[in-house]
Order: structure tokens, then C-alpha cells, then sequence
């Protein structure tokens, strides 16, 4: 938590300089500040005394002096090995940052903002993401729940956070991912499940939610933005009940991944080809359809070539014709178990032109 400034900052957070003093004081008196005020000082953004408020990204919310004397602590404990003198000076911060709490008499709004910070904090950047779910991978003890989005998994992607998942593996924890199914054409994840034994159990589905992450059912990380480089730390118990609601309907719907896939039903239809006729079906481009289901433009388009070709349809307006008349988009009458079989004459029936 000290940290080590910047440039024009070199200092860390028991000992902040002159202008960094008073933009925190202030933030902390007022409940936020405006993100221009702290342009002046990025070492309170870089010690994270200042982060991002949730709903307003113009703005900045203090860190809670009380937090940041457990961080101090923390920190103090780590280091006390390597250098004793550091104590004389962790224990002079915390006289400060105690001092200012009880000094403050925070306001009906400024209260509610400081408990906001603490139920959805926003994490800016991956070193501090990384860190975050470090922390909350630390203090799990029973389980997390995964949602992970797009295709197969990538080497890197999965090692990313392996270090976690076998801390987790090591203390008992209980795992349960969720993938899209064309996860399971990568050897990568085959590998990882193959690893982490009975301690990691995955399923699929055509499309799943945006990346979700789920610790003992007391906090989540959810994306903040496209590129992933932001994340909200969510502890607020009705969201929290929310995303394990949602997850928990998704596991009932999905498929587990030693199992096969199931037949669609309609001969010469894959699974995945019914998948992209029924989001044809509710009118999706190309682009949307590829990203829902976590494969690329091209191969999306090389699967609706084949449904065409094997529903018999010239155009994409009478590909949705023939997408609804065999029920591909989830509105047909005929029952699942039952092969529909596609004649040449069902192929060439005018009411597919």
C-alpha cells in the first residue's frame, strides 16, 4: 500500500505530500471530488486513495481512512522481517488517518457515497484487477462461480489465472464454470479440467452472459468497460443474489462437458448451425451472431452458407422462411426427439422461393 509515487510523487501512502494532503483531505470532508481536481496529485489515484466513482466517471471517491489503515497494517506485517524501522512511521500514518475519521462529521449524502465506494468499487487497470481477485481468492473458502464468454480458450487466457485456481483446488474449494460450447473444440481447456480434477466442473451453452466471477457468494468482478482493462468490484448483497440467480439458471439450461451435445434433430443441421438459425431467426447480423456465440465472422458465415444450402435457400429472406418451417427457430410444432428429414422436393418446395 505504500507504493512508490510517481516521478513528481516519490512517496507512499503514510507519508503524502503537501498538495496530496489536501485533495484527499477534502475528498474525504465532501464525500468526492472532481477528477480535474486530482489531476494535480495522480499519486493518490496510483496509492489508491482515490478511485473512480461508479456513477459518474468525472468524479473520484476516497478511499475510507479506516481502509486505508487496514492496508497499511497489512502491509506493515509483510515487511516487518526485511526492515523494523517502517513500523515508527506506519503507526504515526495511522495516528493521522485516525484522527481525520474522527474529525469528520460526513454529511446524509457523503455517508451514502462512502457506503457505495465499499459495496461497488471500480477497479482502473489490470494490475489492479489482478490484485483485487488475488485478495478475494485469498479469503475464499467454499466457492466461485465462473461465466467465461467466446470461444475456446487461448493457453494465455487459461493460465492467467491458474496460480488462483490451484490455491483454491488446494483449500477445498468447489468450482463451477460456464463456457460457450464451442469452448469445447480447445485442447486448452481439456487440459485445465483434466488438471484440476473433481475440484472444477464445467458446462455449456450456446451464449452466455459477459464475464462473470463469483467468490463464496460475497463478491463479484464484472467487466467495466469493452477491452476489459476496467472491472467493478460488486459486495452489495442484493446484486450479489442477483448474479448467483442468474448463474444458477444458466447451470440448470447448460450442458456438462463430458456429456455430448445433444442432436438437433434435423438431418444434416450441427448443433452450432441450429444455434446461429435461431438467432437468424430473431433478425441478428452476422457480427452479433459471431460474438454471441464465440466464433469468428468468417466461420459464421461459412455455417449460414451451409444452412442454405441444406434448407434450399437462395436468399437470406428465404433462409428465415425455411428456418421456420422446419422449426429451427424454436417455434415449430414438431417434437425434439423426432429427425426431420429433408426431401430434394422439400429442398425445391416453391414456399421456399
Amino acid at each position: 500500500m505504500a507504493g512508490h509515487g510517481t516521478d513528481e510523487h516519490p512517496h507512499g501512502a503514510d507519508r503524502l505530500c503537501g498538495p496530496g494532503d489536501r485533495v484527499y483531505s477534502r475528498a474525504v470532508r465532501r464525500g468526492r471530488v472532481p477528477r480535474t481536481e486530482a489531476e494535480p496529485v495522480p499519486c493518490l489515484l496510483e496509492l489508491a486513495l482515490l478511485h473512480p466513482d461508479p456513477d459518474d466517471m468525472d468524479w473520484l471517491v476516497p478511499t475510507a481512512p479506516q481502509e486505508v489503515m487496514t492496508r497499511l497494517l497489512r502491509g506493515v506485517y509483510d515487511e516487518v522481517s526485511e526492515s523494523h524501522r517502517r513500523v515508527g512511521s506506519a503507526v504515526a500514518a495511522f495516528e493521522w488517518y485516525a484522527g481525520l475519521g474522527r474529525r469528520i462529521q460526513a454529511s446524509a449524502m457523503a455517508s451514502a457515497s462512502l457506503e457505495g465506494g465499499a459495496a461497488i468499487r471500480v477497479l482502473d487497470g489490470l494490475s489492479r484487477i489482478q490484485a483485487a481477485m488475488d485478495d478475494a481468492t485469498e479469503a475464499c473458502t467454499r466457492e466461485v462461480l465462473t461465466v467465461q464468454p467466446g470461444g475456446i480458450r487461448r493457453e494465455p487466457e487459461l493460465t492467467e489465472g491458474l496460480h488462483r485456481a490451484v490455491t483454491l483446488r488446494s483449500r477445498g474449494v468447489r468450482m463451477r464454470d460456464l463456457y460457450t460450447h464451442v469452448a469445447r473444440h480447445g485442447q486448452g481447456l481439456l487440459n485445465y479440467l483434466e488438471l484440476m480434477g473433481d475440484a472444477v466442473e464445467a458446462r455449456t451453452l450456446d451464449e452466455v452472459v459477459d464475464r462473470l466471477i463469483l467468490f463464496d457468494r460475497t463478491v463479484a468482478f464484472i467487466p467495466a468497460n469493452a477491452d476489459h482493462t476496467m472491472a467493478l468490484e460488486l459486495r452489495h448483497p442484493a446484486l450479489i443474489d442477483y448474479f448467483v440467480t442468474v448463474f444458477d439458471r444458466l447451470w440448470r439450461l447448460a450442458i456438462p462437458v463430458a456429456a455430448p451435445l445433444p442432436d438437433t434433430g434435423i438431418e444434416g443441421i450441427s448443433h452450432r448451425e441450429q444455434s446461429i438459425a435461431a438467432l437468424l431467426a430473431d433478425g441478428h447480423q452476422d457480427a452479433v451472431i459471431a460474438e454471441r456465440l464465440g466464433i469468428s465472422v468468417r466461420t459464421c458465415r461459412a455455417h449460414i452458407a451451409r444452412l442454405s444450402e441444406t434448407l434450399g435457400a437462395a436468399s437470406r429472406t428465404q433462409l428465415g422462411v425455411r428456418i421456420a418451417q422446419v422449426g429451427l427457430d424454436g417455434t415449430s410444432s414438431h417434437h425434439p426427439d423426432v429427425p426431420v428429414q429433408l426431401t430434394p422436393a422439400d429442398r425445391e418446395s416453391p414456399t421456399a422461393r
